[in-house]
């Protein structure tokens, strides 16, 4: 009996030496990622201030390829997220179609992104009555280059980029329900900014 209660005290030491050792080394790693503005869960974000990751993807709609240069001279809101239909993503693509006229007087092409093919778009684009793109990054290349990459789909994070293809924001606690209104908010207010 007395064995027993050993080896049952030391395997309780060995599991919290185990999760000690496992925080510790956690929280060193995070503390050599000190940079918060640069580094997000999906990866390493491009610079704001700088030009923004240039970009070619399939499309549903138009001559079925779109380039991020085929926007110079507009705004343009970049959001990636994770899968066609799911119900977080539904509610994103919803919330920027309803508020697609304020971006267009505000001279703003909005581009959703992930890893979903064309055809997968084309049916959510349909379904969701949606009047933007969206882009298939199927092997998550432009994904990566954002930052926004997670195993096998696209993080929710956006972009806002302007005329001259400068990064000029970026979100990364994205919450579906208010998410286009914040954008149309920060949009305003770098709009509002003297060139």
């Amino acid at each position: 009996m007395l064995r027993v209660k050993i080896l049952v005290d030391t395997m309780i030491h060995r599991r919290n030496f185990i999760n000690i050792f496992f925080a510790v080394c956690f929280t060193f790693i995070s503390w050599l990622h000190m940079t918060p503005s640069v580094e997000a869960l999906g990866g390493i974000l491009p610079t704001i201030n700088q030009p923004a990751p240039e970009f070619t993807l399939p499309t549903n709609t138009g001559d079925g390829k779109i380039s991020l240069s085929d926007f110079r001279g507009k705004w343009v809101v970049v959001y990636f997220y994770p899968k066609d239909f799911t119900s977080g993503c539904t509610l994103e693509a919803r919330r920027f179609q309803q508020d697609l006229p304020k971006y267009l007087e505000k001279n703003t092409q909005i581009l959703g992104i992930s890893a979903d093919d064309i055809d997968s778009h084309a049916e959510f684009c349909n379904s969701e009555g949606l009047k933007f793109p969206l882009l298939a990054d199927t092997n998550g290349e432009v994904s990566k280059t954002y930052g926004s990459w997670i195993g096998f789909v696209s993080m929710r994070h956006s972009f806002i980029i302007d005329p001259q293809g400068i990064l000029r924001d970026t979100f990364v606690k994205v919450n579906p329900v208010i998410h286009s209104q914040e954008v149309l908010t920060r949009l305003a207010e770098l709009q509002s900014q003297p060139a």
